[in-house]
């Protein structure tokens, strides 16, 4: 059976605002608030939220993140699409 995961994310052009919006996240600042405000992704609009996938869904950066990197800890990934803050959420 495939493995899944859930996660938010929120993407970004430039490094630079991926790095800023990670500081406001160890600020205490809300993700879903910073999805909303920030993120190019459709999903901003949820809060980031991607709901849950399947391992190898995803484009090879953002997937090796998502099943491999901690949970519910924001990192920083770049990806052809640009630069993604991921809180991975839970996995399965």
């Amino acid at each position: 059976m495939a493995r899944t995961a859930s996660a938010l994310h929120i993407l970004v052009k430039h490094k630079e605002q991926a790095e800023d919006i990670m500081k406001k996240l160890e600020k205490g600042a809300k993700f879903h608030v910073l999805a909303k405000k920030y993120s190019t992704c459709p999903s901003g609009k949820k809060g980031g939220d991607l709901g849950e996938f399947r391992q190898g869904q995803m484009v090879p950066q953002f997937d090796k993140a998502a099943f491999k990197g901690e949970i519910l800890v924001p990192q920083l990934v770049k990806t052809k699409f640009g630069w993604h803050v991921i809180k991975v959420l839970y996995r399965t």
